[in-house]
């Protein structure tokens, strides 16, 4: 099972940090062992780590409304998403 890591910007880390949304919609694809990261310089910067077990699923689910919903939710700006996969 692939880990990877995604890194972004957000408009505001204390709603980002708190919110479930994230969360609840990586689970519905598998997704699982998600973890939280910040940039204790810039607090725009974020980052997850997860294990995905199926990258074309999450592929997928990534372009689906379902997926807009929840990063328009947590004030996630998706143009500056970039993910990366455990070589």
């Amino acid at each position: 099972m692939p880990t990877i890591v995604a890194h972004h910007k957000v408009k505001d880390q204390k709603h980002w940090l708190a919110s479930p949304k994230r969360k609840e919609f990586f689970e519905l694809i598998g997704v699982t062992n998600i973890r939280t990261f910040i940039n204790p310089t810039d607090p725009t910067s974020v980052a997850l780590m997860m294990d995905v077990p199926d990258m074309e699923k999450f592929g997928a689910a990534m372009q689906s409304k379902d997926a807009a919903d929840a990063m328009a939710h947590d004030g996630v700006l998706p143009e500056t998403v970039v993910v990366c996969i455990e070589a």
